[in-house]
């Protein structure tokens, strides 16, 4: 019996089949990440709870609005002063050490916020503390975990492993202000804090079962001198500095949050239902574009990526204000996190891939005080001018300035479009 020429010949062999969804290779492939991973998601959903929950028990112990807003000055000022001091620390020290070590601060700072709870009546300054210096330790955390990462998992890995670690990042917003409604109505508020501080035990176990990560420098102690070398080096490299940039501009201009609850209650005449569904839609769409983040972490033009994405966030942020259809706006900021998740991606993982490991600490503390400080920045900027002028102008203006400023920065540095990230 003859062959066919189907059988005489070898078919060629198939490519790999190359999904839409999210690469978890690294959760596969990395043990040490895994854990990692699960751990920050869960501490991530944990410290969600207890901002929202700090919130309403502030108001139930003061009634006033203005104390709660000053929540969010307590939270800020550490972050950013230790934040730009951290990363030289992170560079001097066992990483997986003060990750363990962080971790178990932060459990007991948990706990601490649910014993004062057992106060008659409970304090409002020692609340006010307690926030302090949690999010200082913060500060020391967050740089520590960015600069473990590209230990942990291949080069050509990092962009799934920061596709993953956004997605993780935007549950934890997503779901952690839902649970902390559901369990303060059932449990207390002791309870939502003792549930967080046992997100962190879990977190702490995570970085106790790293593998060794001995300090990058080589010994060398915390200093003003290494501070000022990290900035030094950021600025010299177009290719780091950038992207932080292109960050800078994301939030200062389209970053429209601060203008919800007036757009909602002026534009599209809406309740406070249509407040939360204006603040959720980012967190959704962030969420939806990193499960269908496949092809992103394919991607090698990273440059030219990360100026596309951040004109989408401009543009969609614009757009979202310009119809009073609470549906259409919802889509549009849906469109806008996803956007944002995907220059979070870009944004980690031409840091990871070009930072030099002696300066990772650094490098990730100066990405982390632009990511923390930015939002706050454009909510003061969308405030300011929505006080000038409208809501819907200062929202579509700024998603406008955004694009402006994607273009300059462009033409300013025209090469970093053109680059192309490593193959392996």
């Amino acid at each position: 019996m003859e062959q066919t020429s189907e059988e005489q010949e070898p078919r060629e062999a198939r490519p790999p089949r190359r999904s839409w969804l999210i690469d978890i290779s690294p959760l596969r492939g990395s043990a040490p990440f895994h854990r990692l991973w699960w751990g920050q998601l869960l501490s991530g959903i944990g410290s969600s709870m207890t901002a929202v929950v700090v919130s309403v028990q502030v108001y139930q112990l003061t009634g006033s609005s203005l104390a709660v807003g000053m929540v969010g000055l307590a939270a800020l000022v550490p972050l950013l002063a230790v934040g730009l001091t951290a990363g030289i620390m992170v560079d001097s020290s066992d990483r997986r050490h003060l990750a363990f070590l962080t971790s178990l601060i932060l459990v007991a700072i948990s706990l601490g916020f649910a014993a004062q709870v057992a106060l008659a009546p409970a304090e409002l300054w020692l609340l006010y503390a307690f926030v302090v210096v949690q999010n200082a330790v913060f500060a020391l955390e967050s740089p520590t975990l960015r600069a473990i990462v590209p230990a942990l998992v291949a080069t050509d890995k990092f962009a799934a492993a920061a596709a993953l670690s956004m997605f993780s990042f935007q549950i934890s917003i997503l779901l952690g202000p839902i649970l902390a409604g559901l369990v303060i109505d059932g449990l207390g508020i002791m309870a939502a804090y003792l549930i967080d501080a046992a997100t962190f035990i879990i977190a702490a176990y995570a970085a106790w079962r790293l593998p060794p990560l001995p300090a990058a420098t080589d010994g060398a102690q915390p200093s003003l001198a290494g501070f000022v070398e990290g900035i030094r080096f950021l600025k010299s490299k177009n290719l780091l500095f950038m992207p932080l940039l292109l960050d800078i501009n994301g939030m200062l201009f389209g970053m429209p949050r601060a203008l919800f609850p007036a757009l909602a209650a002026m534009h599209f005449a809406g309740t406070a239902g249509s407040v939360g569904l204006l603040y959720a839609a980012p967190a959704m769409g962030g969420i939806i574009g990193a499960f269908f983040s496949g092809p992103l972490t394919r991607s090698r033009r990273h440059g030219l990526a990360l100026l596309i994405a951040t004109t989408i966030w401009g543009l969609s942020s614009a757009t979202f204000a310009v119809s009073d259809v609470l549906w259409i706006g919802i889509l549009f900021l849906a469109i806008a996190g996803a956007a944002d998740m995907a220059t979070g991606v870009f944004r980690a993982t031409i840091l990871q891939t070009q930072a030099p490991g002696a300066l990772m600490g650094r490098i990730s503390a100066a990405a982390f005080v632009v990511g923390v400080g930015g939002p706050w920045l454009g909510d003061i900027e969308s405030g300011i001018a929505a006080e000038l002028t409208t809501p819907v102008f200062a929202a579509v203006a700024g998603g406008i300035a955004c694009v402006i400023g994607v273009i300059l920065l462009h033409l300013w540095r025209p090469e970093f479009a053109r680059y192309r990230a490593p193959l392996n």
